[in-house]
């Protein structure tokens, strides 16, 4: 059982890294810098890059599964198709992508719609894979700090529909759960998508009150301006990508981001555990906050 993590350092990747170690799992960790990477004890760094055919070439002969996680950069389709059919040609018959919830749905959101690409080669082919889709992550609600504690403002621009916002260790237990599964059985596993929510359908106003109770002083919620909210994105990273962060909070205005029926049960079951709510998230996140 070797299985390859690519995305190894980032938020989720690092965790699914951590947690496949934990259980004994031989992991290689694809990352661009070995030398700077730091990971547990066993772990094989693996110098790679998805964008390098040859060092992907060489990656994926050394392993049986593959753990795909692409960043959002503006070729991300590339990378993931190119690494997919990689696998195929190395003969990896246990793979687990992580994509994002709707993304059948949110057709003109750049990352969505790329990641749903990768989903239909995944299902044309009939790859022996699990797709998992989470929700918006409640950590990327860190980079909110000093709007929150500054100026008293929670500034996503959620709106109104609600969104089910999931919690990364949760993302990371059910991919580590996915990739043993299929690492340790017989014979390659049908295809599955697993949705992947937090337990609330949270909206403005609500994560506003939330973080109200939390640190103990009014907090209003980020309003709908998109506009003015892709201006601002546009000043602090690559605009193509601001212009998709606008368009997915478009969505969330008019459709929200909510999992299927029965998905919290499921989850349950799946992680063991009740999936982590965003009140107890923005408890924790508070505490570093007093800490630092």
């Amino acid at each position: 059982m070797n299985i390859l993590v690519t995305g190894s350092t980032g938020t989720i990747g690092s965790l699914v890294v951590r947690g496949l170690a934990a259980q004994g799992a031989h992991v290689h960790a694809l990352t661009r810098d070995p030398d700077k990477a730091a990971f547990p004890a066993g772990v094989t760094a693996v110098k790679g890059d998805m964008t390098d055919v040859a060092s992907m070439r060489a990656a994926l002969k050394q392993v049986d599964t593959l753990f795909l996680l692409n960043a959002v950069v503006a070729d991300e389709v590339t990378q993931a198709i190119g690494t997919l059919s990689l696998a195929r040609e190395a003969g990896i018959q246990r793979i687990v992508y992580l994509s994002v919830l709707n993304s059948d749905a949110y057709t003109d959101v750049p990352h969505f719609t790329g990641k749903y690409t990768v989903e239909r080669m995944i299902e044309q082919y009939d790859l022996p894979a699990t797709v998992l889709r989470p929700s918006y992550f409640m950590q990327n609600d860190a980079m909110l700090r000093d709007g929150l504690l500054q100026h008293g403002r929670y500034g996503m621009p959620i709106g109104d529909a609600g969104v089910a916002m999931a919690d990364v260790r949760d993302i990371a237990e059910i991919a580590v759960a996915s990739l043993l599964r299929r690492a340790r059985a017989s014979a390659p596993l049908p295809r599955e998508v697993i949705e992947i929510t937090g337990p609330d359908a949270l909206t403005g106003a609500a994560l506003a009150a939330i973080w109200s109770d939390v640190l103990g002083r009014p907090v209003t919620d980020g309003g709908k301006d998109l506009d003015a909210y892709e201006a601002f994105m546009a000043g602090v990273m690559p605009s193509w990508a601001a212009h998709d962060l606008r368009l997915m909070l478009g969505r969330f205005h008019a459709d929200g981001m909510l999992g299927k029926p029965g998905a919290a049960d499921r989850l349950t079951g799946l992680l063991g555990h009740a999936p982590r709510s965003y009140r107890d998230f923005a408890m924790e996140l508070a505490k570093t906050w007093q800490a630092a």
